[in-house]
Order: C-alpha cells, then sequence, then structure tokens
C-alpha cells in the first residue's frame, strides 16, 4: 500500500488541496459552536451532567437515522454539490438562529445543534465518497490521513482559540465567526471538479426507491467479508469514544487549566492535536501487509489504556499527554479504516458504504455519551470510575476484533488492503 508525500500530495493535487483547505476553515469554524453549546446547555441546566452529554447525543442521534440516506444520496447526485448544499444549509440556521436570538434555553441550544448537524450529515458521506474521485489509489492514504490531521488540527485551534474568543468576547461572537467559515468554505467547494458520481440517469425520488437503494447498500456490505469487517472499525472505537469526548467536558471542568471555557478548549486541544499527529505519523505502520490485520484492534487498545491512565492519575498537564496519545491512536482507526474502504469499495457504492460506516459510529457514539451521562447524573458512579469504564470498553472491543479474525478474514486483508 504505496503512498505518497504529503507536502507531494498538496503540491500536485489541486482539487485536493483546496477541498483540504475549505475543511479547515469549517472545521475550526464548528469548534467555537461546540464550545459555544456546552457552555450553553451548563448554563442552561445548573451545569448538569446529563444536560452536557444531551448536546453530543443529540447530534448522534440526529446524525445517525440521516447517514444511510445521505449516504444514499452521495451515489445519486453530484457530491460536490451535495457538499456545497451541506455548507449553505448549516450557514442558513446558525445565522438564523442568531439574528432571533434563539438560544436562551436549553430546547434551543438542542434544536441549534440538531439543525447544524444536517448540514454535516448532507456533505460529510458526499465528501469521503468524492475523495477517491479526485485521488488515485497510491494518494488515498496521505489524503486520508492529512484530512484527519486537518480536521485534529482544526480541532485543537477551534477549541483552543474558541474557547479564549468566548472567555474573552461571549457566545455570540464565537458563533458569528463559525458563520464566516461556511460561507469561506462553500467559495472554495464550488471551484471543484465534478468527482463523482459516474453513473447517470433519472433516479425515482419515492420513498420506496430510496429504501430499495439503501437496503441494496447493505446487501453489498454483508455479501463483501473485506468490507463487513472493517465498516464496524470506527463504532468499536465509539463504544467508550463517544462518552470520552464528553466526560473532557467535565474533566475540563475540574482539571484548572484556567476558567471553563479554557479548561474545556486545551484538552480538545490535546485532543485533536493528538488525533491529526497518530495517522500523520503512523503511515508506516500502516502500509505493513503484516500488522494491517490486528492494527485497527490494537490501535483501540491503546486508546482505551491512556483514558484508564486519565482516571488513575492527578489531573495536572501529564494528562494532556495521555489524551493526545489516546486520540492519536483513534485517528489511526480512522484513518486506516477510512481508507480500507475507499479502496475496496466500487465507486456506485462508496456513500452507502460510508453511510452505514457513519451510522455505526455515530448511533454507538450517541448511546455511549447517553450512558455516561445517566451514570453520572444519578451518582452511580464517580468520574474517575466512568473515565476507566470507558477505557476498559475500548480494550475488550480491540481484543476481539484481534482475537475473532479467522485466518480467511486476515489473509483477505492482508491482500486487499
Amino acid at each position: 500500500m504505496a503512498g505518497v508525500s504529503y507536502i507531494g500530495l498538496l503540491r500536485s493535487n489541486a482539487p485536493y488541496r483546496r477541498l483540504f483547505t475549505a475543511n479547515e476553515i469549517s472545521y475550526i469554524g464548528d469548534w467555537f459552536s461546540m464550545i459555544a453549546l456546552f457552555l450553553l446547555a451548563g448554563e442552561a441546566s445548573n451545569n448538569s451532567p446529563l444536560a452536557i452529554a444531551g448536546v453530543l447525543a443529540t447530534r448522534s442521534f440526529t446524525f445517525a437515522p440521516l447517514e444511510p440516506l445521505t449516504g444514499m444520496l452521495a451515489d445519486r447526485y453530484p457530491r460536490k454539490w451535495l457538499m456545497v448544499l451541506g455548507n449553505v444549509w448549516s450557514f442558513a440556521i446558525l445565522v438564523t438562529a442568531l439574528s432571533l436570538g434563539a438560544l436562551d434555553s436549553l430546547t434551543s441550544v438542542y434544536l441549534l445543534g440538531m439543525a447544524m448537524v444536517v448540514g454535516r450529515a448532507i456533505s460529510s458521506n458526499a465528501e469521503s465518497a468524492y475523495v477517491p474521485n479526485i485521488c488515485t489509489k497510491e494518494e488515498l492514504l496521505s489524503a486520508n490521513a492529512l484530512s484527519s490531521g486537518g480536521w485534529s488540527a482544526a480541532m485543537g485551534i477551534g477549541a483552543g482559540i474558541g474557547g479564549l474568543t468566548i472567555s474573552q468576547y461571549g457566545i455570540e461572537t464565537a458563533l458569528w465567526i463559525d458563520s464566516v467559515t461556511f460561507l469561506a468554505a462553500i467559495i472554495l467547494i464550488m471551484t471543484l471538479p465534478h468527482g463523482g458520481p459516474e453513473k447517470s440517469g433519472i433516479f425515482s425520488s419515492g420513498p420506496k426507491a430510496m429504501v430499495a437503494e439503501i437496503l441494496s447498500g447493505w446487501k453489498y456490505i454483508l455479501s463483501k467479508p473485506p468490507i463487513r469487517r472493517v465498516v464496524l472499525a470506527k463504532a468499536m472505537w465509539a463504544s467508550g469514544g463517544g462518552a470520552q469526548v464528553f466526560l473532557l467536558i467535565l474533566i475540563g471542568r475540574e482539571a484548572g487549566f484556567g476558567d471553563v471555557a479554557a479548561g474545556i478548549g486545551i484538552l480538545y486541544m490535546a485532543r485533536g492535536f493528538g488525533s491529526g499527529f497518530g495517522p500523520i505519523i503512523s503511515r508506516r505502520f500502516m502500509t505493513n501487509d503484516r500488522l494491517v490485520p490486528y492494527l485497527l484492534g490494537g490501535v483501540l487498545i491503546i486508546s482505551g489504556a491512556f483514558y484508564m491512565a486519565v482516571a488513575v492519575s492527578e489531573w495536572t498537564t501529564i494528562i494532556l499527554v495521555y489524551v493526545f496519545i489516546s486520540h492519536a491512536a483513534s485517528g489511526v482507526n480512522w484513518v486506516l479504516s477510512t481508507t480500507m474502504l475507499q479502496k475496496r469499495s466500487e465507486d456506485e457504492w462508496l456513500g452507502r458504504v460510508f453511510g452505514t460506516d457513519s451510522l455505526g459510529i455515530t448511533l454507538t457514539m450517541g448511546l455511549s455519551t447517553v450512558a455516561a451521562g445517566l451514570i453520572l447524573e444519578n451518582d452511580f458512579l464517580t468520574l474517575r470510575e466512568t473515565i476507566i469504564i470507558t477505557g476498559a470498553l475500548q480494550i475488550l472491543a480491540g481484543l476481539l476484533w484481534v482475537l475473532l479474525a479467522t485466518p480467511h478474514e486476515k489473509k483477505m486483508l492482508d491482500d486487499s488492503i
């Protein structure tokens, strides 16, 4: 699985470079909004853990049922214009909410988060299916690692600067900044080439036809063992990872890294930089055919182990290192599974494959987040004990990934990466 250099890819592939830039701008703005929504939910609920978890859970449970639909759309309609549509939707929703001042209750915070995630659902599967149309197979691993690194750097920058911006200038300023980033992304995406899907024709818009296409996508996945196995990889991380993303907010409130907004921002910055750093430095391992069948499980074990280290440590700056390493491992899981799915799936099925992949991770993240919120809201476990449980789930998932692979599956993984 040879690849090109990261700098070489950005220099030689202009469409990918423009897409990467558009995403960086948009993702940085997203994290201004996420920190704002966490804080608004806390203010509206007297800092209820369940209410704060609800921001992530409502987004996940909105995302999940949309994924099969938007994946199917990415196999029907021009992926470039679906990406434009997703950003236009998010811009319109955010500007409308700000103009109407509709952020004064927990319900309105949830509704805004849910509405904005619709735009991301429209664009995300289209983008995952679009990348193989503008990159060669040799470029795909580097492209996905850069995209993951870019998303992660944007999280780190957006969460860090967003937290400081909110501390200095307030929540509404951060949300207005996010709205401008959507406009910049729209302009850049409109300059991209067509990029699939390649098939053309008139499609029925009836519900039965759409459901039939979604079901045919699931049948395709089930009939392809090399795809069927890998499509579960991100969801296995999310078994504990969904809760961990929420628990970082509570850790940030207690760890003393400044005020609440700054504390959350610093921890999310460590998460973001870690998940970008991991894939970028691990390309050598991701191209090793002997390691690939085990690597997705191994990085799950690492992810869980370092969150357990967070739980048993003093909450000083050392936990930033543990969070960084844990999410560096999760970034490898994300990039490797995405690249494997792109290489193993035919173009006409790519949208539905990634719709199913996203359905698994978003649904699992939502369930994991709600479970952690309920545990802490009802004092069933302490915060540290809850973190230990999430790490243990990831370690178990990683062990199952490695141990349950049959020799035939391992051979397919070796041969098809």
